[in-house]
């Protein structure tokens, strides 16, 4: 993690930020002036000429984080002896300790991995399935959660079942029926997405998860779109388990991310690689999760810096996290539908979350997230339409020059 000069300067920034607006650190989102928020934007090292808006596929990681990760590889340079490096395990468990408890979970049901990509593929490698079992998947997940689940299938034997859910729905019912109706007594597995990063839909896994659960179905959550964008307690969600990655929404350093699986859960799973860490026979693996992240040689600077990005959310508050990010996401979206763009995201944050998506032909796209990065210096996406995901790292004015920018380019997507 950081070291104490790094992580006293970092919080201090925050504090200052904060005693402007006059109002307790404790604040919501929404009771905060924009210059606290000004105070965050600038432990950030972009340019204003050039301003990320796309959370969804990768974050810039706030000054304290990139300093942990530039200071720690040093140090490995420095030495790389075995006798400096035995920091790294104490900063990885502290790290573990700090996510797990933001997450509402145990240090041992959490593995540190390297991304949701590689997370997802454990589970959907690691479950045993066979030739008259199915799992159900929604059509929208990633493609390590969906695509990953067809190749293991052809392998093994067992279906593969995708649901699609109506476009625009009017409220949580319309996107819990198709996956209802598709649950059949062969599912074993449900795979979701707990934000898409397609059309922006959240869907509402807590139901989702009852009603699996009802029939002894394992729930797995793709989390890459909540992780680091909403306040997410896990035991309250009641999956079975959750993949997300650090270099999104969680601001933190690259080739990082994590595995939650129940306590209750864990033995079912078989890990991806075994490694030396594992053990000396095939009896004595890892404790909890951690038997998931057995992996060889890894980034010890990047692990130990996760613990950074933790004490960065915890600093502004991670309920203050989503406050802030809904309340950004839902200005956008109001600015979006005020100059007649159509939207792929619903507008009710119940069914949305960070990602907003305006809807644009295909042919288009390329050109409008072209022309925003180059006239207007937005950052954005072409996944599912043009993609713009504001962050604690923007401002309101960052989201009015991006809707402003959108409606100059009418003549590309109106």
């Amino acid at each position: 993690m950081a070291s104490n000069a790094t992580r006293r300067q970092f919080l201090g920034g925050l504090a200052a930020a904060s005693a402007v607006t006059a109002r307790p650190a404790a604040a919501p989102a929404a009771e905060r002036s924009e210059n606290y928020w000004e105070g965050v934007r600038q432990q950030f090292l972009f340019h204003e000429q050039r301003v990320p808006m796309n959370a969804a596929n990768l974050c810039p990681a706030p000054r304290s984080v990139a300093s942990a990760v530039t200071d720690l590889t040093r140090s490995i340079n420095v030495d790389c002896s075995f006798q400096n490096r035995a920091r790294f395990d104490r900063d990885r468990e502290a790290a573990r300790e700090l996510v797990a408890g933001q997450l509402g979970v145990t240090a041992d049901e959490i593995a540190l991995v390297r991304n949701t990509s590689e997370a997802n593929n454990i589970v959907n490698n690691g479950l045993d399935l066979g030739p008259d079992e199915e799992v159900v998947t929604w059509d929208q997940n990633h493609p390590t959660n969906n695509v990953a689940w067809a190749v293991r299938a052809r392998r093994r034997g067992f279906a593969v079942r995708s649901v699609t859910v109506p476009a625009d729905p009017v409220g949580p019912e319309d996107l819990i029926e198709p996956f209802r109706r598709a649950l059949t007594p062969r599912t074993r597995v449900l795979a979701l997405t707990h934000a898409s990063n397609v059309s922006g839909i959240r869907l509402p896994v807590r139901e989702l998860c009852s009603i699996a659960h009802r029939q002894g179905i394992h729930v797995h959550v793709d989390g890459a779109q909540t992780w680091g964008a909403l306040s997410v307690d896990l035991r309250e969600l009641d999956c079975d388990s959750y993949a997300a990655s650090a270099h999104k929404w969680y601001c933190g350093p690259k080739e990082v991310g994590l595995l939650y699986v129940c306590r209750e859960r864990i033995d079912r799973i078989w890990p991806n690689t075994v490694a030396p860490g594992w053990g000396a026979t095939a009896d004595t693996e890892l404790a909890g999760a951690r038997k998931f992240e057995s992996m060889g040689q890894r980034d010890d600077a990047a692990l130990s810096a996760l613990g950074t990005a933790a004490e960065f959310h915890a600093a502004i508050g991670t309920d203050q996290v989503e406050a802030r990010v809904l309340e950004l996401a839902s200005a956008l979206k109001q600015f979006l539908q005020a100059i007649g763009a159509r939207l792929v995201t619903p507008m009710d944050e119940e069914l949305s979350a960070g990602v907003c998506i305006v809807d644009v032909p295909s042919a288009r796209r390329q050109e409008l997230f072209e022309a925003m990065y180059e006239r207007y210096g937005i950052a954005g996406s072409t996944s599912g339409g043009f993609r713009l995901c504001p962050h604690v790292y923007n401002t309101r004015q960052h989201v009015e020059r991006a809707a402003q920018g959108i409606e100059a380019l009418r003549g590309l997507w109106a």
